[in-house]
């Protein structure tokens, strides 16, 4: 038979077996079990057909073979991934990108008409790239299956025609290998299927969707490695959300949503608005904003929209200058519709990249390189609030009643998915910049001290540095002196701090062998997020300068009795601050307060304590 025959007969086969599953599918399950929807009624009718093949099964999923009721084991990602390449020669490509703690390959697929199947042939095509990933949190699988389903169809030619020969499509199914293969059921109390699935964090305990900045664990190194080679234009992060009961089953938040250089984040919102619209023609309920309430299971304290910080997958992508896509499926629909919400997803983000929205996406994130490279001496805003005046937006939620609880002695939140309603749901959506610095001049300074590692998180970021090659005594810098350090609980292994301070005009010396990182880069906007000590993803802010701010020298009281007489006898202004500040009774009453007084005004106090070892420059070194 020939090709084209060959393929409408696969395809008419396909058909009259979806329509059998798609009888099947639509009786009705009992209200209230997994497999239903809004009001006990069936899911989505398409959220549960299976789209089986005329081709041998070695592609088709372990989900697909149980009706959704299963996932597969990383055993079966890594013969999928050899066997697309297989399937499709010239066309797919698997490769490892990595390796896990635990010794398991990392395994991307690379999928192209035309061949451009690696970094130097997509560049030089200039091949824009979408990259789509599952199971960062190994227990929201849906986009490992859903993942698999839509590449196969892309491939054949079933989803969005024309879509490979406009980019390169880069999969990853299982992110989080390790956590994937911690596999058990009942592992995610709030979703509903599969049967089993693995964990949220790594084998060493750690949350990808926390470490892209800090960037600790061996996979996110691995992920940022795989980032910088192939620069893809979009990145979609697949999850799977907790939170409230509510009809809405797939929420798509798309970055950057505030103000970003080169005006990417009008390419964002285009983006967003298309794809809500073609998931709502498809037969979603799709939010363009991440469905948690601001208090939890209480509706009427309203939802906040403002973007999170760039330890988010989404939020990285942003500050990469690139546009990213965080998915979150509703936990309580079926693992099927879950699964039909990646699908389709990914199908409307296709059909727009081969309608020409890839190449749209290539040249606003190349405007925005070019505008963030000329962000010297500009303002720049590091995180963003949301207003404090909400609108008012139709959420689609069921009833509801809270109760007081014997158990918890508190207040207990009742759903009845047989009852859908209208939630009138304060939205804060107007965002506007919170913490705002002005770019420095030049760049910044960071001491040969601590060279070696800054420069390590660099490189993995794509940030680019120079190393000085002689000392420049007596620099003209603005050092950041912490006037309060504030230690918060240990979180992802670390123990962020939280400072309170200012950059002053002041003299360093910089050793040889200290980095300048110039601001004149296509990266500067991730630059100012790692090295700004107040921004909430920096290296100071995870507590990587922890050590800047311990005392590691001291002054005995009896010496220091004995200098505080001196040094008042010597300096009659010292004299007078000294009473003035005597009138504040809790500094009255503490003696090593008072002590400490004289100490930090003595030659001997060490001048370093609380500096950050991090400079802005005016000038390049």
């Amino acid at each position: 038979m020939s090709r084209p025959r060959a393929a409408l007969a696969g395809r008419v086969i396909s058909r009259g077996i979806a329509l059998i599953s798609l009888l099947v599918a639509c009786q009705a399950p009992a209200p209230g079990s997994p497999a239903a929807g809004a009001a006990g009624r069936p899911a989505l009718a398409s959220a549960l057909v299976i789209t089986p093949r005329a081709r041998p099964p070695s592609l088709v999923t372990e989900a697909e073979r149980t009706g959704f009721q299963r996932t597969g084991r990383y055993a079966e990602v890594e013969r999928l991934c050899a066997g697309f390449e297989q399937a499709y020669p010239g066309r797919a490509r698997c490769f490892r990108f990595g390796a896990t703690p635990e010794g398991r390959p990392m395994l991307a697929i690379a999928a192209s008409d035309d061949g451009a199947l690696d970094p130097a042939a997509a560049r030089a095509k200039r091949r824009p790239v979408i990259l789509f990933q599952g199971g960062i949190h190994a227990g929201e699988i849906d986009g490992k299956d859903g993942g698999f389903w839509a590449l196969r169809e892309l491939l054949d030619g079933a989803m969005a025609p024309g879509a490979l020969a406009a980019t390169t499509a880069l999969f990853v199914p299982v992110f989080n290998v390790d956590g994937h293969e911690r596999f058990r059921r009942n592992q995610r109390p709030n979703q509903r299927g599969p049967e089993e699935m693995g964990f949220r964090t790594t084998g060493q305990n750690l949350n990808l969707n926390r470490d892209y900045m800090k960037a600790e664990a061996p996979e996110m190194r691995a992920m940022l490695a795989l980032l910088d080679a192939w620069d893809p234009v979009v990145q979609v992060d697949l999850h799977t959300t907790d939170g409230a009961k509510f009809q809405h089953d797939v929420a798509v938040i798309v970055e950057p949503s505030t103000p970003h250089p080169g005006d990417l984040d009008a390419a964002a919102r285009e983006l967003s608005d298309a794809l809500q619209a073609r998931l709502s023609a498809l037969g979603h309920l799709p939010l363009p904003f991440y469905p948690s309430f601001r208090e939890d299971d209480d509706p009427a304290s309203g939802i906040s929209a403002k973007p999170g910080p760039p330890r988010y997958s989404q939020s990285y992508s942003a500050a990469r200058n690139r546009v990213g896509v965080l998915v979150e499926t509703h936990s309580w629909a079926a693992h099927a519709a879950r699964v039909r919400a990646v699908h389709d997803l990914l199908a409307a983000l296709l059909e727009r990249a081969a309608a020409g929205g890839a190449g749209a996406l290539r040249a606003a994130a190349d405007r925005a390189d070019a505008a963030a490279a000329r962000l010297a001496g500009a303002p720049f805003a590091l995180t963003h609030r949301a207003g404090p005046v909400p609108r008012i937006f139709p959420f689609r939620g069921y009833a509801y009643e809270k109760r007081a609880s014997e158990i918890s002695g508190g207040t207990w939140t009742r759903y009845d998915e047989s009852r859908p309603e209208i939630w009138r749901v304060p939205l804060f959506d107007r965002l506007e910049p919170d913490l705002t610095i002005t770019a420095p001049a030049a760049g910044y300074v960071v001491p040969a001290a601590h060279a070696a590692w800054v420069a390590d998180k660099l490189r993995l970021h794509g940030v680019r540095y120079e190393l000085l090659p002689e000392a420049r005594p007596g620099f003209a810098v603005e050092a950041f002196r912490a006037d309060a350090v504030a230690y918060e609980p240990s979180f992802e292994g670390r123990t962020p701090v939280e400072l309170k301070g200012a950059f002053r005009p002041e003299r360093q010396d910089l050793p040889a062998g200290s980095l300048f990182v110039p601001i004149a880069q296509p990266r500067a906007p991730l630059v100012m997020h790692l090295l700004e000590p107040l921004a909430p993803d920096s290296l100071v802010a995870w507590g990587f300068f922890n050590a800047a701010f311990e005392r590691k020298e001291y002054m005995e009281a009896y010496v220091a009795e004995e200098e505080a007489r001196r040094m008042l006898a010597a300096d009659p202004a010292l004299r007078a601050e000294f009473e003035a500040r005597l009138r504040d009774p809790a500094f009255a009453k503490d003696a090593k307060a008072r002590l400490d007084f004289f100490y930090q005004r003595h030659p001997s106090w060490d001048e370093r304590v609380n500096l950050v070892p991090v400079f802005r420059v005016a000038a390049s070194p």
